[in-house]
This record gives structure tokens, sequence and C-alpha cells, in this order.
């Protein structure tokens, strides 16, 4: 927002939520939610899934078709944001690839990201890579300590750094947290319970039942609380990395690296994949067999 601002004024922040309707060559009605301003349009087009290539395309030629109204004194061009480009499936991104310099005479492209790697060659060539790091302890204390008094709450310093670091340096969680603090007991008081997130405790008692025992009637009852995990919009990749957090915790050094090779390979057959649920079963039934083997080989070792 900061670079739309130096390059069009205050207006890119007279924001406005629109609701387009885009049909595919299916035939069928995509509805995606977009925030715009007269100069720019910012859009996830990852939330259409599958059919995220037809919404890139269809956004991009409507924005690109439609003149500035001042072109003596804005910039002839307009800007399109979009974020989680990490998400988009390949056909989605190689199609980005042909619009972008199609359209680039009247459209410049801002594409967000969390993981370069995940971005097809292409593009990563046709674009200025900045790398914006994470928040700082220091950072997030400062956020919150403002969040606080403009709702006039008084925040204990001491608080703030224990939030701060206990968000992993994540913002959002970090101003949730917050807000949890303050429904849970105020006045604040510099020593109090920072409450966990309900589903961060969920797949702590997941990985502890995958330990408890392994079984088909037990790995019947993880499927049915992974799925209860993202239905409730937990993404895949922090599902897998809580549970191998988790398990780790009741690993020795032996089975460790094992286990975070394997959860390697089901990481990169879920960003490949298109239904979660078969990789991170497939990884629980795969450290299921492992911990099980490697339980009944130290037992064995015991008794002879």
């Amino acid at each position: 927002m900061c670079l739309l601002r130096e390059l069009y004024g205050a207006g890119v922040e007279k924001l406005r939520i629109e609701h387009q309707s885009i049909t595919a060559p299916s035939k069928k009605k995509i509805e995606i939610s977009t925030i715009a301003s007269n100069y720019h349009l910012e859009v996830n087009p990852s939330d259409a899934g599958n059919n995220d290539r037809v919404v890139i395309q269809e956004l991009l030629k409507t924005v690109a078709q439609s003149q500035q109204l001042e072109t003596s004194t804005q910039r002839d061009f307009k800007v399109v944001l979009l974020t989680e480009v990490d998400k988009l499936t390949k056909d989605a991104q190689h199609a980005l690839r042909r619009t972008m310099e199609k359209y680039m005479a009247t459209c410049r492209l801002i594409l967000c990201c969390n993981s370069m790697s995940k971005i097809i060659g292409p593009i990563q060539s046709r674009c200025l890579a900045v790398r914006v790091p994470a928040p700082s302890i220091e950072d997030i204390c400062h956020v919150l300590s403002s969040v606080c008094k403009k709702e006039g709450l008084t925040l204990p310093q001491e608080l703030a750094q224990r939030i701060a670091e206990k968000s992993g340096r994540n913002l959002r969680k970090a101003l949730l947290m917050c807000e949890s603090c303050r429904v849970q007991q105020y006045p604040f008081t510099a020593d109090q319970d920072i409450p966990e997130m309900d589903w961060e405790i969920y797949l702590r008692e997941t990985a502890n039942a995958i330990v408890g025992q392994q079984t088909p009637q037990r790995l019947l009852e993880v499927r049915g609380r992974l799925y209860e995990l993202l239905t409730h919009c937990i993404p895949p990749e922090i599902i897998m990395k809580g549970l191998l957090t988790e398990l780790l915790n009741n690993c020795d050094g032996q089975l460790k690296g094992e286990v975070a090779q394997m959860a390697a390979f089901y990481e990169h057959r879920l960003q490949l994949g298109s239904k979660a649920i078969y990789h991170l079963e497939a990884f629980v039934a795969k450290f299921m067999a492992i911990y099980k083997k490697f339980m009944e080989d130290g037992l064995d070792d015991i008794m002879f």
C-alpha cells in the first residue's frame, strides 16, 4: 500500500470490496471477491481452486483494457496485486506468465508469496524479487503496544514480550493472542497465562493419539481429526509442520532423522497434489509403521 500511495497518491486508500462473477469455459460461474480502488485491484486467485487460471486471465484482461481517466496527471497503467501466488496451480502460473507479457503496457503486477520455491522459473525471471523478513520481536512488541494504546488498554511490556516470542514472529498470531488475553483477563498482568489456539491443542492431542497406538482403528480416528482441522481452514502445510514438531518430541535421535526425511517427502507430495488429506494420512500411516517397528525392535533388544 505504501508503494501504491507513492505511485498514485491518497486515492488508493479509498477501497471498495467487489464481488465478481467469472464464467469458465465449462460454463461454470466462479464467484470471487476483490479489493479495489480506482488505481489498483487486489485479489487472491487461489480462492478459486482449480479454476484459478480462468480467474487470472479474465481479471487481468478486464483491468488492462480499462484506461486511466486522467492520463496527464496519473500513471498510464493500473496495478494488480496477486496474493498467495505460491498456491496457484502450475497451469495458472503458466497462464500468468503469458498474460503478464501481453498486457504489460497498461498493467503492472505485484506478486506476493510465502515461498519462492513454489513459483515457476519463467515468472521469477520476469520479476524483481524483494524479500520481506518476518517482523522482529521488538517490532511485534511495538505494534502490540500501539494497538492496545489505541484501544484504551494498558499492556505490560513483559507480557508483550512473551506474546511476541510465543507467536513465532507472526504478527497476526500475536494480535490474536493479545485479544485472547484481553478476553481471559483484564487488567493485564505480566505473568498471566497466554491461552493457546484451540487448533494447536487439538493438533497436539492428535499427535499424542498417533504415538499412543498404531492400529488401523486409530488411523481411522486420526483421519477424522485431520478432516476436522482441514474443514476449519487450517492450512495442510501448518498441519504437517505441527504434527512433525509434536511427533519428533516422542522420537530419539536415531528416529528423528528418518521421520524428518519422511515428512519432507510427503510435504513435497502435498504441494504437487490437490487432495491434502491423502498426503497427510499417508504421512501418519508411514510414521505409525516406522514407530511401531522401532518400539518392537527396542523391546526385543531389552528382552535379549
